[in-house]
């Protein structure tokens, strides 16, 4: 595993320890991090907080995202892949997408390329939350 990767999940542990949802995001442009989140829609009371919004936010204007990869702890939600399409940001490296298949197919459709790790650590992190709290999960994804 590299290490934005590792920032990543590092991102998505101070989340839940916060009481918040553990996905993380870390955004790298030319091989630096540029930025860092954690989905924080409970802790800021803010619907659409995701992890790789808040990275994104963190981010800042830094003019053109083509030379970034964003990587995130779960495979992006449909709000976040819209994101990264309209960004233009080409790559995307998540952890897993066993728990939540999220939007693959229409990121690589608008040409993002989506590699997936499917990481253990990162599935058993999302199991055992959805596992302690379903009804905070199944909110995240509109799923009520």
């Amino acid at each position: 595993m590299d290490e934005f990767m590792k920032l990543a999940i590092e991102e998505a542990q101070k989340g839940r320890a916060e009481g918040g949802i553990p996905i993380g995001s870390v955004l790298v442009k030319d091989g630096k991090v540029v930025a860092q989140g954690h989905n924080k829609r409970v802790q800021e009371n803010n619907p659409i907080l995701h992890g790789e919004m808040d990275c994104l936010n963190n981010a800042g204007r830094i003019g053109s995202y083509r030379n970034t990869v964003i990587y995130s702890t779960l495979m992006p939600c449909f709000m976040c892949a819209g994101t990264i399409v309209q960004f233009k940001i080409p790559k995307v490296i998540v952890g897993e997408s066993q728990t939540f298949s999220g939007a693959r197919a229409f990121m690589e459709s608008h040409g993002v390329e989506v590699i997936d790790l499917n990481l253990p650590e990162c599935v058993t992190m999302m199991e055992n939350f959805i596992q302690e709290k379903p009804e905070l999960w199944n909110e995240d994804i509109m799923e009520l």
